[in-house]
């Protein structure tokens, strides 16, 4: 076993994701629940059904920082786009819903479950939220954990890597596309504090694109920019590993993982 997991390279990755898998599998609370829930395996095979079907393509993968109020989002209505959280505030003027929806922080999802029941592409969501969110034609469950590393197989779980973004470029990674373009991902937040810290807004949002995005009332955690740049440096090997490749086209985008791009220069 160990002269085969040595000489097959695709065998020995293999063989250490099923070690992560079941790693991950004992990190998880309620696992009987996972294991034997029809909501899961439907889940699983919505997502096995996915596998590759882009392979070739690019994607925009579309943050949600004050920098979409400088971009022409109209021109993204012929492309792949997969975005996060609160970003159907903006789906009129991308002239439509997103191709995928992501959303990972139980918050988020919680708070505003019944909006996120009403979108049409496939959405993925946080099992963790299952008994709350809605389970739609459309809707993918998946099981996120906190350590860290990259998924080759996130229709068993992938990692947080402390920004949903991360979870979209395991998802986009497994779907096959090529090349991965990131815009709004300003990588910078006006307001501070404790990263991951839960705090409750109270007022007008300055850290998305709209106002309204985590409005007064509204529970939500602080970035952990540091968590996320050894997450984003991570994505970025694994995808020129496999001769793909992830660029940053956000206008002043504070982020210096990847190459930079100009937004205009892609159409």
């Amino acid at each position: 076993m160990k002269t085969l997991l040595r000489r097959v390279p695709g065998v020995r990755r293999a063989y250490i994701q099923m070690l992560k898998i079941y790693s991950a599998s004992r990190q998880v609370p309620g696992l009987l629940e996972w294991n034997t829930s029809p909501k899961r395996w439907a889940s699983y095979r919505r997502f096995r059904a996915l596998h590759n079907k882009h392979r070739g393509q690019r994607c925009f993968i579309v943050g949600n920082g004050p920098s979409l109020n400088q971009t022409d989002l109209s021109l993204l209505q012929n492309e792949y786009t997969i975005t996060t959280n609160r970003a159907y505030l903006m789906y009129e003027r991308m002239g439509g819903p997103s191709s995928y929806y992501v959303s990972i922080n139980v918050n988020v999802i919680n708070q505003f479950a019944e909006d996120i029941a009403q979108l049409p592409m496939p959405k993925f969501l946080n099992w963790a939220t299952h008994k709350n969110a809605n389970f739609t034609d459309s809707t993918i469950f998946i099981r996120t954990v906190q350590d860290f590393d990259f998924s080759f197989q996130p229709q068993h779980f992938l990692y947080e890597g402390s920004t949903v973004t991360y979870a979209a470029m395991q998802i986009a990674y497994y779907l096959g596309f090529q090349q991965v373009i990131l815009i709004g991902v300003d990588h910078n937040f006006v307001t501070k504090g404790d990263p991951n810290k839960k705090v409750v807004s109270e007022g007008s949002d300055p850290n998305h694109f709209d106002p309204n995005y985590f409005g007064k009332g509204i529970v939500w955690q602080l970035p952990d920019l540091e968590g996320s740049e050894r997450a984003y440096q991570r994505a970025k090997e694994v995808y020129e590993q496999d001769g793909r490749e992830i660029v940053d086209a956000t206008i002043d985008g504070k982020l210096q993982i990847y190459r930079k791009v100009a937004y205009s220069s892609l159409f």
